[in-house]
């Protein structure tokens, strides 16, 4: 069932790759050769436009080498960054820009996830206006299934604005291709009362997760947007909404939202949530789905995180641009002993998976010298000490292990599917909606949910002395932890905004930046497009 179910979605992802450009502009109207009575005659047919914005989404919401959401928010943080590597990685200074809050608001950075992200939109409404003219019955769909396909576009609809509206906050509204031509600002707020009263009103017409649902919006996936969206509310909206939060994290620990195999429960292994047999995972609640036997696609971290000789180290067939590392200050913040230091992240001397007495050689300042990676981001090779995001070379950074591809022999090789919400993200939000309710100190409850998902990370021995008390879980200590548990992950920034860590704290090679900047600027490209679009606080208005 798993095979069926990630050939449609990944099915349109060649076609993706050839028609991306021609519908990037927010005001641009989406054409079809297709007429929707013509077209859709029967279930699958329908089942075709449902699942299309699926395939779009592995260009924004996971590091394939596109500049969307989860380069925003993990490049702009306080744990990754692209730092320049010799005569590799200065790319025109946009990384360094993003480490240090001085982008403008004219670079392909600022314009590339607002353009994705809209197109995700046009994809959801363009379905949602060829169903307006369907004849369901007459195709065999239900009526119960044909809410169902319409509160699954709504929903993934308003994951996309949820998204636009942690990274752009105030942004237009729309709801149909090419109506209204130049949409006007909506405030931050307004888009907030649009997201929740979509999830709402569609959430509980959604099925249960399941395996047969796999990368599907559910239940799941709308509890946990709901989990979220009021987790971030007082940010967003300005009102705290932290009962609400507590409320959707509570279905889904209870199990009425279903799992991918069975009730869902945390992995117990530090790995398995992120292996090529993670359909596996009994954790995971909403996840980009891969099956790289059956199609040419695979999440393609190794474009942002891998070395040019990285698939020795694997036993693959894929390298990388040698691009994100992590900075040395967070591999400092894991202690030696917590297994995530060691598991999820790669560091020192490299050997060939298929010959592991042969070292990985070096082909920059080490060429024909073992790769031996390394935390710190220095010219160790010309013997300087500066550590800068010009100052790394090609070993600069310990660096992604949380996602392993396997052999290229293995039967599920690189098959592994890109997690977007698993049950941790939910422990750790319901805990932090109890402390922020009982004045930032940690309750009873909330010290056992961080435990429960902590102690996977260190051995019974070590997580005797390593497990939170209600005295030792303060809010900066959880914001540390989450840290820790999402690195890679994509939700840094958003975090560190919410705790008020983003414009306000130091690390490595960076420095606090003005509060404007928990904004990102509407890109000048859509402004000029489209006069009806307000600029953001601090940024130039066109």
């Amino acid at each position: 069932m798993k095979r069926l179910h990630k050939g449609l979605l990944l099915g349109g992802l060649l076609t993706l790759s050839l028609g991306m450009n021609g519908c990037t502009d927010l005001d641009e109207t989406l054409y079809s050769s297709i007429n929707a009575n013509a077209f859709y005659n029967n279930r699958q047919e329908i089942l075709s436009g449902v699942l299309r914005p699926y395939t779009h989404a592995n260009a924004w919401a996971a590091p394939t080498g596109q500049q969307g959401s989860w380069r925003m928010n993990e490049l702009s943080a306080d744990q990754l960054a692209w730092p320049q590597k010799g005569r590799h990685g200065y790319d025109d200074a946009q990384w360094i820009r993003l480490h240090g809050h001085s982008w403008v608001f004219t670079e392909n950075n600022m314009w590339n996830p607002w353009s994705l992200l809209f197109t995700g939109v046009g994809f959801c409404n363009s379905t949602l206006g060829d169903f307006s003219r369907v004849d369901f019955a007459r195709a065999g769909v239900s009526e119960q299934e044909k809410a169902a396909f319409i509160a699954e576009l709504k929903v993934f609809r308003a994951y996309h604005y949820m998204r636009l509206m942690d990274m752009y906050g105030n942004i237009p509204i729309v709801t149909a291709v090419g109506t209204p031509l130049s949409p006007a600002t909506a405030p931050r707020a307004e888009v907030f009362a649009f997201v929740e009263k979509e999830l709402k009103e569609n959430v509980d017409l959604l099925p249960n997760l399941s395996k047969s649902l796999i990368g599907r919006i559910t239940k799941a996936a709308g509890y946990s947007m709901l989990a979220e969206l009021y987790l971030n509310a007082e940010v967003w909206s300005g009102t705290a909404r932290w009962d609400d939060c507590i409320a959707a994290c509570d279905k889904i620990m209870r199990g009425e939202t279903g799992g991918l195999n069975g009730t869902p429960a945390l992995d117990a292994d530090l790995l398995a949530t992120y292996s090529n047999t993670n359909d596996n995972s009994k954790e995971i609640l909403f996840q980009l789905v891969y099956d790289f036997q059956q199609t040419p696609t695979r999440c393609g971290w190794n474009s942002d995180f891998y070395h040019f000789q990285q698939r020795l180290i694997y036993g693959g067939d894929a390298n990388g641009n040698n691009g994100v590392v992590v900075i040395p200050s967070a591999y400092d913040a894991f202690k030696d002993n917590d297994l995530r230091k060691s598991t999820w992240m790669l560091i020192g001397p490299q050997f060939q998976a298929l010959n592991p007495t042969q070292p990985v050689l070096g082909t920059e300042e080490y060429r024909d010298k073992q790769l031996v990676f390394v935390k710190e981001i220095r010219r160790a090779s010309e013997g300087k000490t500066s550590s800068t995001m010009v100052d790394g070379e090609e070993n600069s950074g310990a660096r992604f292990n949380k996602y392993r591809p396997g052999r290229q022999t293995e039967a599920k090789y690189w098959s592994n599917d890109w997690s977007l919400y698993r049950l941790t993200e939910i422990y750790f939000a319901k805990a932090e909606a109890l402390m922020r309710k009982n004045g930032g100190a940690a309750t009873a409850e909330a010290v056992q949910l961080i435990n429960d998902c902590r102690k996977r990370a260190f051995s019974a021995a070590d997580f005797t002395k390593e497990a939170y008390t209600p005295t030792t879980l303060t809010l900066n200590e959880l914001l540390a932890e989450r840290g820790r548990e999402f690195i890679f992950e994509g939700k840094r920034r958003t975090d560190m905004i919410r705790f008020g860590a983003f414009t306000t704290t130091s690390w490595w090679d960076h420095q606090p930046s003005d509060p404007t900047k928990r904004l990102f600027p509407v890109p000048q490209r859509q402004l000029a497009a489209n006069p009806n679009l307000k600029q953001n606080p601090g940024y130039p208005a066109q």
